[in-house]
């Protein structure tokens, strides 16, 4: 599954392509159908959880009344603007140029990133600036479902809920879509500059884990990642694309979630959920048996090769003893 990359526009990968000229039609990127448990019922399950591709400027006044901003051709002719005028960071960075002036659209037109998928549109919360991601997704979409219960009292307010801060949901009923307004927080925990943000993490790491008696004893929250994964499975979700790409920073010390597009909320009383069809990022061996697998181990799993490939990329290691 390809996963979803929530990048600052102050990273060098991240700023935005050339005004786009594409008339959102369908992606060839979709994500692979969602995995099927005994309790899925509804013929149609595949497609609400399908990736969506909405026509953005017919939603432009709607987030305007809730008080966001999508992108337009200005404001990215203004970043571009201010990057030829500022020596780059990164001087193996260039600036992309312009052949001409009619690549460019009206000032007004939304102007998507052509490195996001076409469900995702970034922005900003007009009083205050702040840059923001929004993500359309169909209205009765687990992804919807699991967002929604991760985000509202009581367990947005659980220190252990690590998910991207969700600062608006709503629902559009007469095209049966649904919005989640993000913050936009960076998935380049490996800026240009070296691994420095993941090697703070993996620092980080370190020091929250100390071997006494032969247990290893968790002494610090910085393991946002592997909390989050109990935290999760404590009520019954079940992310399924735990993945290096899927975890973003703000640079501040705080690690967030993203990517819900196939994650699962079971009921409670379903003591041993099994999950089939299931494909994503890093996929444990049993699952190339074609059979049932447990999706909490599947995370578990998951968790541990991110940690692994968190290691090789720094060239880091955990204590062994």
């Amino acid at each position: 599954m390809s996963s979803t990359h929530y990048l600052r526009r102050s990273d060098s990968s991240s700023r935005p392509k050339a005004p786009s000229t594409r008339r959102y039609s369908h992606s060839d990127d979709s994500p692979p159908s969602s995995p099927t448990s005994s309790e899925d019922s509804s013929a149609d399950d595949d497609e609400v959880n399908r990736r969506i591709q909405p026509f953005w400027p017919k939603y432009q006044l709607l987030f305007k009344a809730r008080g966001y901003h999508l992108d337009t051709v200005k404001d990215v002719k203004n970043f571009y603007s201010r990057q030829i005028q500022q020596p780059p960071c990164d001087p193996f960075c260039r600036v992309p140029y312009f052949s001409s002036p009619e690549e460019f659209q009206k000032d007004d037109a939304l102007c998507p990133d052509a490195g996001l998928p076409d469900n995702l549109f970034r922005g900003l919360r007009i009083s205050d600036g702040l840059r923001i991601v929004v993500k359309a997704v169909h209205a009765q979409s687990r992804e919807f479902v699991v967002i929604s219960t991760l985000t509202r009292p009581p367990l947005r307010d659980d220190p252990m809920n690590h998910t991207i801060p969700v600062l608006d949901l709503f629902k559009f009923p007469a095209d049966s879509v649904a919005f989640i307004v993000m913050e936009e927080w960076s998935s380049q925990l490996v800026p240009s500059s070296g691994p420095c943000c993941l090697k703070g993490l993996l620092s980080a790491l370190r020091q929250c884990l100390e071997v006494k008696e032969r247990f290893i004893v968790v002494i610090h929250q910085s393991l946002s990642f592997a909390q989050h994964a109990a935290f999760l499975h404590k009520h019954h979700i079940a992310h399924l694309d735990i993945a290096l790409q899927n975890l973003v920073t703000d640079f501040k010390g705080h690690y967030a979630y993203i990517d819900y597009e196939i994650s699962r909320h079971f009921s409670p009383t379903t003591l041993c959920p099994v999950i089939h069809g299931y494909h994503a990022t890093e996929m444990p061996p049993e699952c190339e048996k074609g059979a049932g697998i447990d999706p909490y181990k599947v995370d578990v799993w998951a968790l541990g090769v991110l940690m692994l490939r968190a290691c090789k990329v720094c060239a880091s290691y955990l204590p062994m003893s």
